[in-house]
């Protein structure tokens, strides 16, 4: 092959290259800022659906659904990132931070918490979750669970919404959803980590 072919063709084969592992490599690392795969959430128990509330300063979250079959009540999940809103001595250590960071105020109405919160793990996080009745015109007869949990001064929250009046029933699906590999890698990619 001639000289001044070499050049092009090795041009040609580099770009090509390039462009392969912009494709390959993402996925490879896990890195896909797209919807979870549906096998991925069912094997979990859960579905992926549309996050309904407008965009605010902290950005758009994740939601999830999960069946009465799989959670004992059907539950909707709401998840999302507060990046720098979290007290980064101490975390979410107790009920007065978790009810500053949570975002109860997306369902609307008034929040009455049921007592007092639960210390939570989710992967090397540590944080709480509680209980709340929920009165609103928009969901009458909600109850919810707030939870939040921190990496630093980053904070992680997400709130359970259920219809029978029990959230603590919930805890441990939420939590082991929250410990699995569709939101510990979520959480991961939007933490930086």
């Amino acid at each position: 092959m001639a000289r001044s072919t070499i050049l092009p063709v090795a041009a040609v084969a580099l770009v090509l290259g390039a462009v392969a592992g912009m494709l390959v490599l993402p996925t490879a690392l896990g890195l896909n800022d797209r919807p979870a795969t549906a096998t991925a959430l069912k094997h979990q128990g859960w579905v992926e659906a549309q996050w309904p509330f407008p965009t605010d300063q902290f950005g758009r979250g994740k939601t999830f659904r999960c069946s009465e079959t799989e959670c004992g009540t059907p539950v909707t999940l709401y998840v999302r990132a507060k990046m720098g809103f979290c007290n980064c001595t101490t975390g979410v250590a107790d009920d007065d931070e978790l009810e500053r960071i949570g975002d109860l105020a997306l369902l609307g109405g008034n929040a009455f918490a049921e007592g007092d919160g639960r210390p939570i793990t989710v992967a090397w996080m540590k944080g709480r979750s509680r209980s709340y009745a929920v009165a609103s015109g928009s969901h009458p007869g909600t109850s919810a669970l707030s939870i939040g949990y921190n990496d630093r001064c980053d904070a992680i929250v997400a709130t359970a919404v259920v219809a029978n009046g029990r959230p603590d029933s919930v805890e441990v699906p939420v939590i082991r959803f929250l410990n699995g590999p569709v939101v510990m890698r979520w959480a991961e990619v939007t933490l930086g980590l």
